[in-house]
Formats: structure tokens, C-alpha cells, sequence
């Protein structure tokens, strides 16, 4: 039963529309000959990270990566997530990339090791090809019978060529409704596949062109087919397993993927879609296709999902593990020892680590001038030097967050470009961290709850436990 049901999810998938929601991030692995075509589409400084991240793409391309990670270590705001996309994105269009935030495991109605399961499957593809036949010719002629009386079964005959046979077909009703459906005509190219009697227009024959003074601009002329009417032609479907996973564990089939409410999938399930896939794969039908995995945020998972992520890197069918995270020496979440960055210190051997670095004055320049221009706001250039001084001494997001507001801010003096008055007014109405940080010291006793002094003597009291030992 259980080989029928996977057999049954394969045709279901090619309803499914797979959306490569990948950035449009490219420029990984460039040298500096090509750092401005690397800007111009959109990702500027972190060359060496980029370069590091070249050679991971090309190991992952070669199959020689396999039970190993990537680690992103950086300040917030250095671009992690944008390389990892980057990564995705040249491995292709069909390498399947999931994308999650640590914090998202965690969930009273799924367990963590389920959640971190289902994001592993959804980033391994499954290549499923078929053979299927189809009849791709030029209409000649279509002949439909309507009985008088109306009850009787509608019948006809649809004659069809290439530039070298032409043959004459029996249509029953089904076929009938769908070449109506299709609005075929004379002089049509179509295909039509002979398992599910699907009717494609392909366009329009090119020694029809003058049947008509007027064409639809829709209109599309293609070449008479040559050699047979009946073709075999190999289809490829790409989906994930986590897809088959869904499809085979609900009633509804393939449109539980769609209800988002997946749920707990059984054992039994994934074991016996592991082993019809392995078949596939002996008998050539089917090629899996190791995706990337991207957690963000890591050193939010705990030390019990840092164990499956252990576990889960010798699998043979493990994805590319990419994980990012902006934090220093810290605590591993469950437990009461420190690490560096929160990730104990077996799973850190298995990681390759890439740094990035805070972006320099004429980067930040750069980015801002993307930014403007993608938020289509007029800045004066004396504006923008007062923006990438902000954004020096405070952060990169800060300054891009002013720009928005200097924007109508000179709006409302219907200005036609942002000045440094609207940068300044802006600067001063939004506090960044470390103003705000200013303020609460200089205001603590005013607040509620204030811990400040709380938090610096159990410092004091953490130095001189560690000066002790």
C-alpha cells in the first residue's frame, strides 16, 4: 500500500509549483577584477568572506563536503545572510535552499527534533524523471459530430501532420471538451499528451500567417514539427522530500502542502519514502539533490538539538549545514558552560568557519547609494557624507533606517532631495543604540524594575570566581 501511495504523490507533483524564493544575490568567489560587477548586483565588501564562500560552493558542486558545515561568525549586520543566499543561488536553480530561524523549533505542538527533521528533508531534492508520449503536430483539420437529438455522445476526428506524415485521429468526448477548452483551430500547433490528455497550444504554424489581416499580440508563430507525430519525451520534476513526506502522510495529498499545518510525520512514512527513493535511484529513475540548510541565529538551538545536528551530519543524505550567528564567547543554551559562539565545541570541529568584517567608510558609502536608488529617494551628496558618518559611528542599519524618514521629512518641506537639515532632524527624533544606551545611564534611577546595579556586582562577583580558579 505504502509503494502505491509514493507511486500516486509522483503524478501529484506535477501540479505543484515549485517558487525559488533564492535572492538575487550573485558575485561569490570573485576576484577583485570583478568587485564591481559584484556591486552593481548588489553585494559590496566582505571580499575575503565571499572568496571563502567561492570555495565552498565549488567543494559542495564536487560532492567533497559531505558531514561538514559552514559557520558565518560576524557583527550583526555584516552581510551573513546575504552570502548564504549567495551560496544557494549558485549552486542553481534547482538546489533546494530552506531557510529558518533557530527560534522557530521551537513549538508546543512539534517537537524540536521533528521541526530540525523536517527543515533537513526540506532541503534534500529528489530529481524524479519520466517518460511520457506525446502526439506534437500541426491541426489540419478538426471534424466535430453534435447529434441532433442532443443526447447521444458527441464524436469527431482531429487530423494532424509534421513535415512528413499526417494522420487522422477518433476523438472521444473527453478529447473533444479539451481541444474546445484549448480553442484549437486549423493551423494550430499543439501537443498532446497521450497519458493525460492534456492539450497544449504551442502556437500558431508559420504557413498560416496570412490566413488573417489581424493578429492578437498574443499571438505566436512556431515552425511545423518534422520527423513522427508520436513522441517520447523525458519530463524531470524537482521536489523535496519533506514534499513526499506531506503529500503520503495526509488524506488530502498534495494539497495538505498548501494548509502549512504539516504536523508530526510518522517514522514508518519517511522510512518507506527513503526506501521507494533508493529504488528509483538503482533503477535511474530518480537522482537526489543535496540542498543547503540555513539556520539563523544558531546559538538560540539548544544542547539537545546540537546533538542532532551531531547525528544528523553523518547522515548519507545530509544537506550542505550553513549557520550564522553574531555572538562572542557565550553560554550554550541548556547547559551552564561557555563556548564560543554558543556552540559546543564538537560540533564547531565539524564547521568550516568564515568571518566577516564591519564594513569600511567607502562600503558603507557604496551600500548607501544602492539603498537609495532602490528606495528611489533623492539624497544631496553633502546628505549622504553626513549618512556614512552615522553609519561609521553607529551602525549600517541605523543609517539605512534615516533614510526613509529624512525622505518625508523633506517631503513635508516639499524639498525635491533629502539635505543634511532633514538627515540632521531625523538623527535627532530616532536615538540609535548607543545614545539610547546614553540616556537610560544618565535616567536609570527614573525607570522601573532598573538592574543595572544588580547586573554589575554579580560581574564583579563572576571576575573574582575566575581569578580564583
Amino acid at each position: 500500500m505504502a509503494d502505491v501511495r509514493v507511486n500516486a504523490s509522483v503524478s501529484d507533483l506535477t501540479r505543484i509549483e515549485r517558487i525559488g524564493a533564492h535572492s538575487h544575490i550573485r558575485g561569490l568567489g570573485l576576484d577583485d577584477a570583478l568587485e564591481a560587477r559584484a556591486v552593481s548586483q548588489g553585494l559590496v565588501g566582505q571580499t575575503s568572506a565571499r572568496k571563502a564562500a567561492g570555495v565552498i560552493t565549488q567543494m559542495i558542486k564536487e560532492g567533497k563536503i559531505a558531514g561538514r558545515g559552514v559557520l558565518l561568525a560576524g557583527q550583526p549586520g555584516t552581510g551573513k545572510t546575504a552570502i548564504a543566499m549567495g551560496i544557494a543561488k549558485s549552486l542553481g536553480p534547482e538546489t533546494p535552499f530552506a531557510m529558518i530561524a533557530a527560534s522557530e523549533i521551537f513549538s508546543m505542538e512539534m517537537s524540536k527534533t521533528e521541526a530540525l527533521t523536517q527543515s533537513f528533508r526540506k532541503a534534500i531534492g529528489v530529481r524524479i524523471k519520466e517518460e511520457s508520449e506525446l502526439i506534437e503536430g500541426e491541426v489540419v483539420e478538426v471534424e466535430i459530430d453534435r447529434p441532433a437529438s442532443g443526447q447521444a455522445a458527441k464524436t469527431g476526428k482531429l487530423t494532424m501532420k509534421t513535415s512528413e506524415m499526417e494522420t487522422v485521429y477518433d476523438l472521444g468526448v473527453k478529447m473533444i471538451e479539451a481541444l474546445q477548452r484549448e480553442k484549437v483551430t486549423a493551423g494550430d500547433v499543439v501537443a498532446i499528451d497521450k497519458a493525460s490528455g492534456k492539450v497544449t497550444r504551442l502556437g500558431r504554424s508559420f504557413a498560416r500567417s496570412r490566413d488573417y489581416d489581424a493578429m492578437g499580440p498574443a499571438t505566436k508563430f512556431v515552425q511545423c514539427p518534422e520527423g513522427e507525430l508520436q513522441k517520447r519525451r523525458q519530463v524531470v520534476h524537482v521536489v523535496s522530500l519533506h514534499e513526499i513526506d506531506v503529500i503520503n502522510s495526509r488524506q488530502q495529498g498534495f494539497l495538505a502542502l498548501f494548509a502549512g499545518d504539516t504536523g508530526e510525520i510518522r517514522a514508518e512514512v519517511r522510512e518507506q519514502i527513503d526506501g521507494k527513493v533508493a529504488e528509483w535511484r538503482e533503477e535511474g529513475k530518480a537522482d537526489i539533490v543535496p540542498g543547503v540548510l540555513f539556520i539563523d541565529e544558531v546559538h538560540m538551538l539548544d544542547i539537545e538539538c546540537f546533538s542532532f545536528l551531531n547525528r544528523a551530519l553523518e547522515s548519507d543524505m545530509a544537506p550542505i549545514l550553513v549557520v550564522a550567528t553574531n555572538r562572542g564567547i557565550t553560554k550554550i543554551r541548556g547547559t551552564n558552560y561557555r563556548s564560543p559562539h554558543g556552540i559546543p565545541i564538537d560540533l564547531l570541529d565539524r564547521l568550516l568557519i568564515i568571518n566577516t568584517q564591519p564594513y569600511s567608510e567607502r562600503e558603507i558609502r557604496r551600500i548607501l547609494d544602492i539603498r537609495t536608488e532602490e528606495e528611489d529617494v533623492e539624497v544631496a551628496d553633502d546628505a549622504k557624507d553626513l549618512l556614512t558618518k552615522i553609519g561609521v559611528e553607529t551602525s549600517l542599519r541605523y543609517a539605512i533606517q534615516l533614510i526613509s524618514a529624512a525622505s518625508l521629512i523633506a517631503q513635508k518641506r516639499k524639498a525635491a532631495a533629502v539635505g543634511v537639515e532633514d538627515v540632521s532632524r531625523a538623527y535627532t527624533l530616532f536615538l540609535d543604540v548607543q545614545r539610547s544606551v546614553q540616556y537610560l545611564q544618565e535616567y536609570a534611577q527614573e525607570y522601573m524594575y532598573n538592574e543595572a546595579e544588580a547586573a554589575e556586582e554579580e560581574e564583579e562577583e563572576e571576575e573574582e570566581e575566575g581569578m580564583q580558579q
